[in-house]
């Protein structure tokens, strides 16, 4: 029965989905524009901090303005760094258009050393 529904529902769908459907990293507007209220109270992390190997990172979105069908805005928020809250109040995300981004808390890749510190 599973499968003749997922037939069926491909069937509907075109080739290559539209990013409102896409499960993917993308542009800060693009995985905001996925959710409800253009995304507020989403959780937010650029998928390089897990590659920096920073952890437990995010930005908690607190308002945005999409334009463009959810492809160009701007989105404030509050940013927890580590654990710990680091704005007191909201403030514009930087970097919506520059970086990947992704819905949750930033997390290690598995495999990954940091680089030696340097000794002077």
């Amino acid at each position: 029965m599973a499968t003749t529904v997922q037939a069926a529902l491909r069937k509907l769908l075109p080739s290559q989905l539209p990013p409102s459907l896409s499960t993917l990293p993308g542009n800060l507007y693009e995985v905001l524009s996925r959710y409800p209220q253009d995304g507020i109270g989403q959780r937010v992390y650029q998928t390089r901090w897990g590659a920096k190997g920073i952890e437990g990172s995010y930005w908690e979105v607190t308002r945005t303005k999409l334009k463009c069908e959810g492809k160009h805005g701007k989105a404030w928020g509050v940013l927890v760094w580590k654990g710990k809250r680091v704005s007191e109040r909201d403030e514009k995300i930087p970097g919506g258009l520059k970086y990947r981004w992704a819905v949750g808390e930033s997390r290690v890749k598995p495999g990954f050393k940091p680089l030696p510190k340097p000794s002077s």
